[in-house]
């Protein structure tokens, strides 16, 4: 018997209840920070034995499973949310800091394995789920009166993508505009790595870029494509009071016709010896200068 327990005191692996509330905060204290982008969200761990015979659950159309405490907490204070249940831990629901008889929809306690059945080991949900529906469609003309979108020609990944529209609602950009085809649709991955920026903008995917950038020219926007080899740095290539940025996917950049349709091609001049950049990096840069210039 140890000298501790013999005088009868706690074993020195005891935690008290203040060691658990500070721990609490301090683990409370790191996720506000990752979810803020402050400090990086770790990888993911190896799935648990029987991981790999985990499958996504059969969705339907009007179906999306959003999770992440920062996601489901701006999403349910989204007005035009149409949720439909919300599933949680206890601990993670006195997270939340919501009320959740207040919501409307049916909440039910679970075990963070109960949410790794649904969404996989690999999702780092911190405990909350959330059924809703999609965000209702947004058409171009409700754009006019916007002076900076961003359009992507076939950005196919979601957390570059949810990248962008952090940036995009950062710099008060109107709409985040994608293809319907080799685009990420609205899902969990990409409402996690936007990290509560799905609630904030208009995301639209369209049929077709180059009909859509023809609408965007009419509606008054002069759209600028983003390449590494363009003609001229994009600080001398704005012009008018509306812009439109262009950006293409991972490695292939844009595609000819997209190439051919935008009002004028531009690149972001770096000194070093690096000429490229990841698209989500690229975008906050040229809105920056977009913002830059329509300010004059």
């Amino acid at each position: 018997m140890s000298k501790d327990n013999k005088s009868g005191g706690k074993p020195a692996t005891d935690k008290s209840p203040k060691d658990t509330h500070y721990a609490t905060l301090r683990r409370a204290h790191r996720d506000a920070k990752r979810e803020r982008g402050e400090i990086p969200t770790p990888p993911p761990q190896k799935r648990k034995r029987g991981g790999e015979d985990w499958k996504a659950p059969a969705l339907t159309a009007d179906q999306v499973y959003l999770y992440g405490l920062h996601t489901v907490r701006a999403a349910i204070e989204n007005p035009e949310r149409k949720n439909v249940k919300l599933t949680v831990t206890q601990n993670a629901l006195a997270r939340l800091e919501i009320d959740a008889g207040q919501l409307g929809i049916p909440v039910e306690i679970v075990s963070p394995q109960d949410i790794d059945k649904v969404l996989g080991p690999d999702a780092i949900h911190q405990g909350v789920m959330l059924e809703t529906r999609p965000l209702p469609v947004r058409r171009l003309e409700a754009l006019k009166d916007s002076p900076l979108l961003l359009v992507l020609d076939q950005v196919t990944d979601p957390h570059n993508v949810g990248a962008i529209m952090r940036s995009a609602v950062a710099f008060n950009a109107g709409a985040v505009i994608t293809t319907q085809r080799h685009s990420p649709t609205e899902s969990g991955v990409l409402a996690k790595s936007a990290s509560g920026a799905l609630e904030l903008i208009p995301y639209i995917q369209i049929t077709n870029l180059a009909d859509a950038l023809g609408e965007l020219h009419r509606l008054g926007f002069f759209s600028i494509g983003l390449d590494s080899e363009g003609p001229a740095p994009i600080e001398g290539t704005f012009s008018g009071e509306k812009v439109a940025l262009v950006l293409g996917s991972e490695g292939k950049g844009l595609r000819q016709k997209t190439r051919e349709t935008v009002s004028a091609l531009a690149r972001l001049d770096m000194p070093g010896a690096i000429k490229s950049l990841n698209v989500s990096n690229a975008a906050a840069i040229a809105m920056y200068a977009a913002r830059l210039h329509l300010k004059k």
